[in-house]
């Protein structure tokens, strides 16, 4: 914890709330770490930030939806279209890639999906492992919205700044997540 602070310049109440709990932090950040950093397939740090701000979006979850709206615009360089996503993803100018890769990323959640589902993303370059990929990082950060719910987590003010200012130190030289 004390890297992360070290490195972002202010401890994410997360990682507060969670060290409650140690083996169960620990467990978190490991599952986190294996999905969210790992660096085969084809999703991008920004495809990752999408995923769980959508997820969280859905989910209702304010903390994940400023934190990773935050991460987004840190990564995509874009801090309007993080804007554009929050307000209606679907409306917004994210490349069809992107919205497709979203889609799916509703409908993993649900329990009907389809060969067709499968078919859209693969006309995008997505293949099995990507959606493997995405549903994982979906069911993760679903399950991260409701302890947040949970404990009524609040953000931390710096994330609101993130990615707008340079008041905020730069997230994508942080580590990814603690040593344990």
């Amino acid at each position: 914890m004390e890297e992360i602070e070290k490195k972002t310049g202010f401890l994410p109440n997360v990682f507060k709330v969670l060290s409650h709990r140690p083996l169960e932090f620990r467990a978190f950040f490991a599952y986190y770490s294996v999905i969210c950093n790992k660096k085969t397939g084809q999703l991008s740090r920004a495809d990752k930030e999408l995923i769980i701000l959508v997820t969280s979006l859905a989910n209702r979850c304010s903390y994940s939806v400023v934190v990773h709206s935050a991460r987004y615009r840190v990564f995509s360089k874009n801090p309007v279209l993080s804007d554009q996503v929050c307000i209606n993803w679907r409306k917004s100018d994210l490349p069809a890639r992107e919205k497709a890769m979203l889609e799916f990323t509703l409908i993993s959640q649900a329990d009907d999906i389809t060969d067709d589902h499968f078919k859209k993303l693969e006309v995008h370059g997505f293949n099995q492992e990507d959606a493997w990929d995405i549903a994982a990082i979906s069911a993760f950060y679903a399950m991260s919205n409701r302890l947040a719910h949970f404990v009524s987590l609040v953000p931390n003010k710096e994330f609101y700044l993130m990615g707008r200012t340079n008041d905020v130190k730069d997230i994508r030289s942080e580590p990814a997540a603690p040593e344990i």
